[in-house]
């Protein structure tokens, strides 16, 4: 990234394609954004669809905004060998192409009859102009533009795109380790962009959603610099990436993104591993509190790293360490959020406890016992005692330096088992009879010993399951989910009655908790055979008589 005056640096006579939309973006409306829809093939959801609705920020809308296709507009002035600066004007302080203003056809937004004027004055006689040389082109009436009964699609191809693992080591080879071209930091004695070693950090640490101060929003940073460096090496004649919005931004565009194989890690003067404990700005109070009970963890930084394509997964403010902004007691600079609830509040995606969730019921090899119930059975304080295992120094020893804590905190890791452990096949039933419906159908004989040891090959080697597997046992808890550890769980008729009580009315019936276990279970895991819906597949039909 560069500052807004080294942003203007020469683009081409005819500009990028997305200089334009980002003016759009910023001046006009919003792309028409539903990450959770699915993509339909159909124009109406195209990645370049913008709604220009920026009137309303006068008033209310008379009319409804309008759909404007940025590519097709884009494509026509190709066509027409014209440039951008068919529809964009030259800020005075910057004259030449590379001074392109990001509005349509003005530099500011001085009252709603002016820019509504613009519209109607350009837009239409644009489209007459082209219509009069033969050339297909929009309306040129209210109701052609401003459409009644259009609303913004439920589904879009629009995508942010993040610069990942794979994308930023391709730019940094591209770039011959020049950190310097796109990471800087300001100065405030110089009052200047500087380029800091070792404390590169993501563009959203400065540029936030919106412009703010003299800090341009990070969509327009990135289109600004991103485009502009992809638009001068393209017509250098070196590797470049994209520069129109739909190679960037639609979601079939980036399925087809290369992604390599095989990332060297990112420098950052980063530990390998690390202590986490509690800092408490007042250590006298949390002496009081009992805060320098909890046990520290070890961190390994480095295997986080490998398993997650950005850092903003853990370092969602900066790329700091996690007690500098949040605290035992909450501190303004983490918006009051407790270290405690930052680690372990499950609903937070960078939480630890959230991320690690998140990994258990979207994996295949995990979901089948994670998903089904919200919380599985079993102690509690074994769960806390997988991460916290350091002990707290005590209060007449020196604190460790930078050094001494990776040290230890490695230390620490390679201590742990980290491993699957296996359990003589004598132990484990080789298959229990299942009978509830026997009236109806044939006992169901489960496999059981085979599913026990698929559930095992499925998550060995997984650090995760390492780390929260480490007795035999605890692998049971996933079908026998409110029973501790034991080398024979009582059965689920134990719990589930054949018929629900009104005392139980949460508790399913006998067949229903089956049934929901093991068929959430298959449909979670990918078990094609014997499918869900196929109940010859378990039980076999008792015949009459």
């Amino acid at each position: 990234m560069r500052n807004q005056t080294v942003m203007s640096k020469k683009l081409g006579i005819w500009a990028t394609t997305l200089i334009c939309c980002a003016a759009l973006f910023t001046a006009l409306g919003q792309v028409w954004v539903d990450a959770a829809s699915t993509p339909p093939p159909a124009e109406a959801a195209t990645a370049d669809r913008i709604l220009i609705d920026g009137l309303k920020q006068f008033g209310p809308l008379e009319r409804p905004g309008v759909v404007y296709l940025h590519t097709k507009h884009t494509v026509a002035l190709e066509k027409q060998e014209l440039s951008c600066q068919r529809c964009h004007l030259n800020e005075a302080e910057r004259p030449g192409p590379d001074g392109m203003s990001l509005k349509f056809k003005r530099l500011a937004d001085t009252d709603k009859a002016m820019v509504m004027e613009v519209y109607h004055t350009e837009c239409i006689s644009c489209h007459t102009e082209m219509t009069d040389k033969g050339t297909a082109s929009g309306p040129v009436t209210c109701g052609g533009c401003h459409v009644e009964d259009l609303v913004p699609p439920k589904a879009t191809r629009w995508r942010p795109i993040d610069l990942d693992r794979s994308l930023h080591y391709r730019h940094v080879k591209v770039m011959e380790n020049k950190c310097e071209t796109c990471h800087h930091a300001y100065d405030e004695t110089a009052k200047k962009l500087v380029y800091r070693k070792g404390e590169e950090g993501a563009c959203l640490y400065c540029h936030k959603a919106q412009t703010e101060e003299n800090r341009i929003s990070g969509r327009l940073a990135a289109h600004l610099d991103c485009v502009s460096c992809h638009r001068e090496r393209t017509a250098a004649g070196k590797d470049a990436g994209p520069a129109d919005c739909l190679s960037c931004h639609d979601v079939e565009a980036q399925a087809g993104i290369r992604v390599l194989k095989e990332i060297p890690r990112m420098q950052r003067n980063q530990p390998d591993a690390v202590l986490v404990r509690a800092t408490p700005t007042n250590p006298a109070a949390a002496e009081k509190t009992g805060d320098f009970q909890i046990l520290q963890v070890a961190f390994n930084h480095q295997a986080h790293e490998v398993g997650n394509n950005t850092c903003k997964v853990c370092h969602h403010a900066a790329l700091d360490a996690c007690v500098s902004c949040h605290r035992s007691e909450g501190i303004k600079e983490g918006g009051r959020v407790k270290l405690a609830d930052a680690m372990h509040r499950a609903s937070a995606e960078a939480s630890c406890i959230g991320c690690h969730q998140q990994q258990q019921r979207t994996k295949p090899e995990c979901a089948g016992c994670h998903y089904p119930l919200a919380a599985i059975g079993g102690n509690n304080s074994q769960s806390c005692e997988a991460c916290h295992q350091v002990p707290i120094p005590g209060a007449d020893q020196p604190p460790l330096s930078d050094t001494e804590n990776a040290a230890l905190a490695r230390q620490w890791l390679d201590a742990r088992v980290m491993a699957i452990p296996e359990r003589s096949p004598d132990r484990i039933p080789d298959k229990v009879t299942i009978g509830t419906l026997s009236d109806q159908y044939e006992p169901a004989i489960l496999p059981h010993r085979q599913i026990v040891y698929k559930l095992m090959d499925n998550i060995q080697g997984n650090q995760l399951a390492g780390a929260f597997h480490t007795d035999p046992l605890t692998l049971c808890q996933g079908c026998h989910h409110q029973s501790p550890a034991a080398e024979r769980p009582p059965g689920c008729a134990s719990c589930h009655d054949r018929q629900v009580a009104a005392k139980d009315a949460d508790r399913p019936s006998l067949v229903a908790a089956y049934h929901q276990q093991c068929m959430t279970c298959h449909d979670r895991m990918g078990i094609v055979k014997p499918a869900t819906q196929d109940c010859v597949g378990c039980h076999k039909k008792r015949q009459n008589g």
